[in-house]
Parts: structure tokens; C-alpha cells; sequence
């Protein structure tokens, strides 16, 4: 085990200073961005395993074993050096949304997605969702949780999978236009349906956080900002298509209360579509933050100031991906890039270069 360890480039005392910044982002002290920087192409010192690269494909193949999935995300993680606020993670990808497998639905993997659907087409009224403990793909998650702790003993953060928003855990079984209609012909079986959903994905989040407490280090996502205290980023990406009264009516009792439920909750707000809710969202109170996606063919993520800045004024953080060029733009546009968690990658060549703008940010 101890040669397994010292091959990933961490160390337990590092989580120590990872640990006291992210408590002080996360309560607004920090007067820095975080800036979580990996760096690829080191030396692993240790053989590469015959397992592939792990892809939701290879999670789905269940002739690889949960113990052969770790061992090569431990070689992976042995390849990277960790800059900044920077630390080992990762998490079983099984698609957005398979928490609607855990109440009835097929998953369908393809080569670079999951399709999921429901074992046959119902009409709204007729559907009534049960949780499945003994489901293969939860149990899957949470056995490859299981070996990931017992393996790194809390070196590396597992990240919880991404369960899914729960009203697009609900399109899943009304498909297409169906939910659209539904919110108009069946507005109570819509909201009887995303309340059972609710109970049934804070079930297996706290089934699937039993199996990596109180090993872990704390808490991730699938973005991985990290917390430790519980964190999820959140989404409705259905709600690209409904106005601000339906969001109002439909998803933001809901989002509410999971936000009330978590400590440290995030929104991942994808998409041009969504920017009609944002005044909506940022009056949740407990929400602690936004991640921002534009969407393809939109102007990139520096060009949405006017977006960063009415975060900030609600006391929001923001969570994004770029490099040092995208922290100076923001930070010229905002007057400072406090409150921004930023994830980066580059070449373990450029270490050096890289070490002056971690000291011009204050994480290094």
C-alpha cells in the first residue's frame, strides 16, 4: 500500500493547507481566487496496468473489476503533479443523471455518452418511481467507492457521481415535449413526481456518501471544488425551455430545499436559456454559488462579465474553467478575483512559468 501511495505526488500534510484555504473561500475570507492547477506529464514511477483509460464505457463493463478501475486511476493520478490549491480526485462517471437509473430506468452507453430511458413510455399520472437498493449501477458507484477508500486511505478525494438535477431525472421518464406539456395539462402530478425524486436522490447520495466517509478528505463533485462539509453542484437543465414564473413554480421549491440540505451548494447554470432564472436563483439563500457555461457557438467565458458581476453582488462565488489569462481578464473586469474557484491544466514543462503566476495570485 505505502508504494502505492507515494507514487500519486501528495502528501497527507498537504490536505492540511488544501483544507484551511477552502474553509476560508468558502466563508468569504479568502481574499485570493482558488486556483486548483494539475499538471500532466510526470514521471508515475510505477508500471502503466492493462486496464484502459477509465471511461464511462469501462465503468460500464463490468468484467473490469472495481479494484482494476482504481488501480489505473491511481496510475493516471501518478501523472500529474498538483499546483496551487490543486489536489488528487476523481469519481466513477456513469453519465449526468443516472440517479434515474436507481428508480427504473436502462442506461444505454455509447462510446462517449449515456443514454438513459425509461423501461416503457407512461403517461405522467400513471408513473410511480421506486428506489432500487439493490440496483447494479448504484451498487457499482458505491463498491468502487468502497475500494477507492480502502486503497488511498484519504490521500485522494472521490467525488460523488453526477446523480443528476431532479426535474431532468424526471424528463428522463417524459421525454421530448411530454414534461413541457405536463407542466400546463398535469402541474400536480409534475411536482407529486419531483418531490418523490427528491426523497429518492438524497437517498442515494447519503447511501453512496456512507461508502466514502469518513475516509475522504471531505467533499466533491463532479466539479471538483472542494469542501468539507457536504457540497453538490446542482442543475435543471430542462429549465433552459420554461419562463422565470414556470422555474418559479416548478423547480425553485425544490432546488430550495436541497440547497437548505447542503452546506456548500453550487449551481451549474448551462446554457444562454438559463439566464432568465438567474435573479431567481441568486435569491435562494443558502445557494453559495454559480458555475457559468455559456454553451456552444456563445461567446467564451470572459465575455459575460455583467453575469460575474450580479454573482458577486448577491454574495455568490463562481466556479470555472481557463487558464492565467482568463484569471487576469475577470479579475481586470471585476476589480479582483476574489471569490473565483478556477480549475487549470498544463504540462509539467511549464512548472516553472507557472510558479510566478501562482505568487502573482497569492497561491503558491
Amino acid at each position: 500500500m505505502e508504494d502505492f501511495l507515494m507514487s500519486i505526488d501528495f502528501s497527507y500534510d498537504r490536505w492540511e493547507k488544501i483544507k484551511e484555504d477552502a474553509r476560508l473561500w468558502w466563508s468569504g475570507e479568502l481574499k485570493r481566487p482558488l486556483i486548483q492547477l494539475v499538471l500532466y506529464g510526470r514521471d508515475p514511477g510505477r508500471p502503466e496496468p492493462a486496464t484502459p483509460p477509465i471511461t464511462r464505457s469501462v465503468i460500464y463493463d463490468l468484467s473490469i473489476s472495481p479494484e482494476e478501475v482504481v488501480d489505473r486511476w491511481d496510475y493516471d493520478l501518478s501523472c500529474q503533479e498538483f499546483m496551487g490549491d490543486g489536489f488528487p480526485h476523481q469519481w466513477a462517471d456513469l453519465g449526468p443523471g443516472v440517479a434515474a437509473t436507481f428508480m427504473g430506468a436502462k442506461a444505454e452507453p455509447a462510446a462517449d455518452t449515456v443514454w438513459f430511458h425509461p423501461e416503457k413510455q407512461q403517461e405522467i399520472c400513471d408513473i410511480q418511481l421506486q428506489y432500487d437498493a439493490d440496483n447494479i449501477w448504484l451498487n457499482r458507484i458505491k463498491e468502487i467507492s468502497r475500494v477507492a477508500m480502502e486503497r488511498w486511505e484519504g490521500l485522494v478525494q472521490v467525488s460523488m457521481t453526477d446523480l443528476g438535477g431532479t426535474v431532468d431525472i424526471l424528463s428522463t421518464f417524459r421525454p421530448g415535449k411530454d414534461l413541457l406539456l405536463d407542466l400546463y395539462d398535469h402541474p400536480d402530478e409534475v411536482k407529486r413526481l419531483t418531490w418523490d425524486i427528491h426523497r429518492m436522490w438524497w437517498r442515494s447520495f447519503d447511501e453512496i456518501n456512507q461508502a466514502l466517509q469518513p475516509i475522504n478528505p471531505g467533499y466533491t463533485a463532479w466539479a471538483s471544488i472542494y469542501s468539507e462539509v457536504p457540497y453538490y453542484i446542482l442543475q435543471c437543465d430542462f429549465c433552459y425551455m420554461i419562463s422565470p414564473d414556470m422555474f418559479d413554480e416548478f423547480i425553485k421549491p425544490e432546488l430550495a430545499e436541497t440547497c437548505r440540505r447542503l452546506d456548500n451548494p453550487f449551481y451549474h447554470m448551462d446554457g444562454v436559456g438559463q439566464l432568465p432564472h438567474l435573479d431567481s436563483l441568486l435569491s435562494i439563500e443558502k445557494l453559495a454559488g454559480i458555475q457559468w457555461v455559456p454553451g456552444d457557438g456563445k461567446p467564451g467565458i470572459t465575455e459575460w462579465p455583467e453575469v460575474y458581476r450580479k454573482i458577486r453582488k448577491a454574495g455568490g462565488l463562481t466556479q470555472l474553467w481557463g487558464n492565467f489569462n482568463t484569471l487576469d481578464k475577470l479579475s481586470e473586469q471585476l476589480g479582483s478575483a476574489e471569490g473565483i474557484v478556477i480549475m487549470m491544466g498544463a504540462h509539467v514543462s511549464q512548472k516553472e512559468e507557472l510558479k510566478a503566476l501562482l505568487k502573482k495570485y497569492g497561491a503558491l
